[in-house]
């Protein structure tokens, strides 16, 4: 079924895919690989090899049918719903589930723009789906901006996570809703307050929804401890402005 998540901009994970291939710095240390490893030693249903072998879940397509509840979902956590593994037929099963619910809002992320941008070019996004592309550095993550926006959508988003370096002036004209968040783990790379503050202030500028997820493993101060311990406040404060859910 759909589980309840801890991610603080959504409230439940829908996995119809799981498993994934790393392709750039941001899937260095993927959460959902260490968190795939667990489910597999417990011999959770879809990971039974692994979390480098994708597979497709039908069973698990009607999941968001059953629930009258208006609900936010952020589509395969545990995946990357365009990789090149997953057909457009099978995404078209997807997006027709999507539409089926419209008292749903569903959270759409990828790597993969251009995939993405190439199969919304025969196809229109449904209007309670966010499509959003990760941005963790300059070389791999900011090149995914502009096949976002070439993308016709009511919500655009940016998840900005693992913010790996200054990422310089960002072009955020038709994008929505921007999340910053540092790296969490054993081995995590340490956000610099500077480059949080940058993004935070081209969003204010620019009338973009801005949300800090959390600094990680690193503090404000630069100081290594448990994530629980750093929290969520970027000069003083939190940052949870999201965007008006488009549910019916």
């Amino acid at each position: 079924m759909a589980t309840n998540s801890k991610i603080e901009w959504t409230e439940q994970t829908w996995n119809p895919v799981t498993g994934c291939i790393k392709v750039s710095p941001g899937c260095k240390h993927c959460y959902a690989e260490v968190l795939a490893k667990r489910l597999m030693a417990m011999g959770a249903p879809g990971y039974e090899s692994g979390f480098s072998t994708i597979r497709l879940l039908p069973e698990r397509l009607s999941q968001p049918l059953h629930r009258r509840k208006p609900t936010v979902y952020f589509v395969n956590s545990m995946s990357d719903l365009f990789q090149d593994a997953v057909p457009f037929a099978f995404i078209d099963e997807i997006m027709a589930v999507i539409e089926a619910t419209p008292q749903h809002t569903y959270q759409i992320l990828t790597k993969r723009a251009e995939r993405m941008y190439e199969y919304f070019l025969t196809r229109e996004v449904p209007v309670n789906a966010w499509i959003g592309v990760s941005v963790e550095d300059k070389k791999y993550g900011k090149p995914r901006i502009q096949y976002l926006k070439k993308i016709k959508a009511k919500t655009r988003f940016l998840s900005i996570e693992p913010l790996l370096e200054d990422l310089g002036k960002l072009s955020l004209k038709g994008i929505q809703w921007v999340i910053v968040g540092g790296e969490s783990g054993f081995k995590a790379r340490q956000m610099e307050e500077l480059w949080a503050l940058r993004v935070r202030d081209q969003c204010l500028s620019s009338g973009v929804d801005f949300f800090f997820k959390q600094w990680g493993s690193w503090g404000q101060d630069g100081k290594r401890r448990l994530k629980r311990h750093n929290g969520r406040h970027l000069e003083g404060r939190t940052w949870d402005m999201i965007p008006t859910l488009s549910i019916a």
